[in-house]
């Protein structure tokens, strides 16, 4: 598991921050991708020659396809990370990622934490 190896070596927090980070990069890509899509609907009307036309009908495309790509993408990150943080919060103390990885299991992708607080231990799922 990636995210319980990563998890391990930077910490709950920093993980978190940086899938945060990611998905929002995602998002970026979007609004670069509709910019594009926009701005190929503008020249491919302005050109004669069926040549252009057709290349610009391609960009068009590649940028739909992009677009489409990284929506998924930022949402599919987005809704992880945030799912993976209502988890974090200790089911008998109420303190948030104040825990340490202790095992995972990859078959069921589940996480076994232990709470620094109160020594309580639970499980996460990925």
């Amino acid at each position: 598991m990636k995210a319980a190896q990563t998890i391990r070596r930077l910490g709950f927090m920093k993980w978190y921050e940086r899938e945060l980070i990611q998905s929002h990069l995602h998002l970026v890509l979007l609004l670069m991708a509709a910019i594009g899509l926009l701005a190929s609907a503008e020249v491919y009307g302005a050109q004669q020659d069926w040549g252009d036309r057709l290349l610009t009908a391609a960009c068009a495309f590649a940028s739909a396809v992009i677009g489409v790509w990284a929506l998924r993408r930022y949402l599919y990150l987005l809704m992880h990370a945030e799912n993976v943080a209502h988890q974090a919060i200790c089911p008998s103390c109420q303190t948030y990622a104040r825990w340490t990885l202790t095992g995972e299991d990859e078959r069921t992708q589940r996480l076994r934490v232990h709470c620094r607080a109160c020594e309580h231990d639970w499980e996460i799922g990925l």
